[in-house]
């Protein structure tokens, strides 16, 4: 069996535009933390070191735009409370990621 490998410096390109989606590190932690299952915003504040209130926001707004995450409303009046999970499509990522954090294992020094 051949690889087939895309020419991912062609802007047209699925793949390139797949990697461009991925390439933050902060979509690729929220989809690790996701993995666990639904979460609020402030659980996954906590979870992830060093990402701010802002850049939180941001990534889930954009991952939900991209169908990587669900958002779902858990309480309406105020103080909302809103969870975030993983959608079948971003459930696919658990496999790829999983071969590169066995990379990463396999090749550290």
């Amino acid at each position: 069996m051949s690889l087939v490998v895309p020419d991912v410096l062609e802007e047209g390109c699925t793949t390139r535009q797949a990697l461009e989606r991925l390439a933050s590190k902060w979509r690729v932690l929220l989809i690790y933390a996701l993995l666990a299952g639904p979460q609020r915003h402030a659980e996954l504040r906590r979870r992830i070191q060093g990402i701010t209130q802002k850049v939180l926001t941001e990534t889930l707004r954009d991952m939900e735009r991209d169908g990587l995450v669900q958002r779902r409303v858990l309480k309406q009046t105020p103080p909302q409370h809103v969870e975030y999970a993983l959608t079948a499509l971003g459930k696919t990522l658990q496999e790829p990621l999983a071969a590169i954090c066995a990379w990463a294992t396999d090749h550290t020094e």
